[in-house]
């Protein structure tokens, strides 16, 4: 499977579970709200000292499964996972991708209110994680 194949999947169902990998080199599973963004399965992480970041700082491996709303459907996209933060990207540019990829990640297309969501962001740290698609696979029902 190529991800270009199923990237319209991962656009329009933006229910996740993702998983990082701990120390021990056992899963960390996650809910989030994820989507496509420049050609790769993307997420945020809302809470930058949370433990997937950590563990993505250590393994960079990640697993992102978006699932129809139904439960039925769902794509799976196993990747090298880069991140986005505070630390390691201009705040102008973070803010502008933090918007960009909340877009990609979200169903309802903008945020009701910019200023409270790049506050937020700032305050909580977040991070962006972008997955670079090295193995697809699931089922997607008619």
């Amino acid at each position: 499977m190529e991800f270009q194949d199923y990237e319209n999947f991962v656009k329009g169902n933006h229910r996740g579970v993702i998983t990082t990998y701990r120390r021990n080199g056992a899963g960390h599973t996650s809910i989030v709200v994820c989507g496509a963004y420049q050609g790769k399965a993307a997420y945020v992480i809302v809470y930058g000292n949370s433990v997937k970041v950590r563990n993505l700082q250590r393994d960079k491996r990640s697993t992102v499964m978006a699932v129809s709303e139904d439960w039925r459907s769902c794509v799976c996209v196993e990747g090298t996972a880069t991140l986005m933060d505070y630390r390691n990207t201009d705040a102008e540019t973070m803010r502008v991708e933090l918007r960009e990829v909340f877009r990609a990640c979200s169903a309802q297309g903008d945020h009701p209110d910019w200023e409270e969501y790049d506050e937020a962001m700032v305050k909580q740290d977040a991070v962006i994680v972008l997955v670079e698609p090295e193995r697809i696979y699931g089922r997607i029902r008619g």
